[in-house]
């Protein structure tokens, strides 16, 4: 994986610079607009511009920050880092969450942050490829910013393999000693379970079962968690075992990234705890935030980054402190270079599942689908991401890729041609 050096001070300038064009804005000037622009900071409850300094210096009195994200936006780390050096200059005592680390790989973050790990290192014990999959250059400007500062970062998620035995099984039972500290999460509200609905119900259309992690429309990735394929009846989905075992996953992962904030807030000191996190856990207030509100907490601030819209009827419908007005990603320049198929993608069952296809990528171009599983690549058998992400990564420019696809029980044979200029998202 290559190196990230000097983007990560370039992601700081250039966050900051975007941030800045907002500092001198007050609710005041709002009428003036008839909605938001890119670079601009709104109130969804109010529907007014906000004051970006006024917005930080609120979010530093909570106990807990969450900033949002698409995933592979890489815009969004860019703000994501901008508002973290902004929180940390009034609260140095700030500690970092991460969605994309499980609990277990926290001894790597710890030796990170303390300066006995390479970069390469850093990634590989904490098992990147395999746990998250998204290109490290999106977010190593956060670590390095976390392990220059010593600012303690911490793994807010669980380990796949446990949230498969509570999508089986069911939390409550589970044997105390064997929950990992879980608590039982909250029953959803049905609002959310009407979102969740919407969500698996697409999953179905795809032919194929999936716990999401994020339920945002532009990355929808997660962990597939069952090759069922038998459609549910549109009206009786909510009473499908499939989406039952679903919203226990959900709800899991909202509940243990909660439970993690929660803790590192009662930290010694009572330190700021920032968590970066998909939008899909807090859109809404429905996962995240409202785990934590079941836990004590419901002061937390919400940010999240939201593409530009002509009415802001929709930014009202979003439950947060704030929300900062970002260029879609089809329109950002300078995303990671590299060969991209154009997938996100993960393991499940020693296979390379495919989550989303990114659209205008080779993966669609290619005729590959939401669903399908990568089974070789240049006549090599994959059994996790990170073989087909290395397998990607030696790709020259212009050169075609053989792949085995398993679609439906059958084997399709799929050539993806890499032009020159390797414009794509995705791995």
């Amino acid at each position: 994986m290559k190196a990230c050096r000097a983007i990560a001070s370039s992601f700081a300038v250039g966050a900051m610079l975007v941030l800045a064009t907002t500092s001198s804005l007050s609710a005041h000037e709002s009428a003036e607009h008839n909605c938001v622009e890119i670079g601009q900071w709104i109130d969804p409850a109010t529907g007014l511009i906000q004051a970006y300094d006024q917005m930080i210096s609120n979010a530093a009195e909570s106990p807990i920050v969450m900033l949002g994200e698409i995933h592979p936006h890489i815009e969004h780390h860019r703000w994501q880092l901008a508002v973290i050096s902004a929180l940390h200059g009034r609260r140095p005592d700030v500690v970092l969450g991460f969605e994309s680390f499980p609990r277990a790989v926290q001894p790597a973050l710890d030796r990170w942050i303390a300066g006995e790990l390479s970069e390469a290192a850093f990634l590989e014990e904490a098992n990147w490829s395999t746990n998250w999959g998204f290109d490290p250059e999106l977010y190593l400007p956060l670590f390095h910013f976390a392990r220059l500062h010593r600012v303690p970062m911490i793994a807010l998620n669980v380990e796949r393999d446990f949230v498969s035995r509570i999508r089986d099984e069911g939390l409550e039972n589970i044997p105390e000693d064997e929950r990992r500290g879980l608590t039982e999460p909250k029953t959803p509200v049905d609002a959310y379970l009407d979102s969740l609905a919407e969500t698996f119900g697409q999953h179905l259309n795809l032919g194929s079962e999936a716990g999401s992690q994020d339920t945002e429309a532009e990355t929808n990735e997660g962990e597939a968690t069952n090759t069922e394929t038998a459609p549910a009846e549109p009206l009786n989905i909510k009473d499908d075992p499939r989406f039952q075992r679903f919203v226990r996953v959900q709800t899991t992962w909202d509940r243990a990234m909660a439970q993690a904030l929660a803790e590192a807030s009662t930290r010694e000191g009572s330190p700021l705890v920032v968590g970066v996190l998909g939008n899909g856990h807090l859109e809404r207030g429905f996962g995240v935030p409202y785990q934590l509100t079941d836990l004590g907490i419901d002061n937390a601030s919400v940010f999240m980054p939201v593409a530009p819209s002509e009415s802001c009827d929709v930014y009202a419908q979003e439950v947060a402190s704030g929300l900062f007005v970002l260029p879609p990603l089809s329109q950002i320049a300078g995303a990671p270079s590299g060969p991209k198929l154009g997938v996100m993608i993960e393991t499940a069952e020693n296979q390379v599942r495919v989550l989303q296809v990114v659209e205008d990528s080779i993966a669609a171009a290619s005729d590959i689908r939401d669903g399908d599983l990568i089974v070789e690549a240049a006549g090599v058998s994959l059994e996790t991401t990170s073989d087909l992400i290395g397998i990607v990564q030696q790709q020259a420019p212009g050169t075609w890729l053989p792949l085995s696809i398993e679609r439906e029980g059958k084997i399709i044979e799929i050539v993806a041609k890499f032009p020159a200029d390797n414009a794509h998202g995705g791995n």
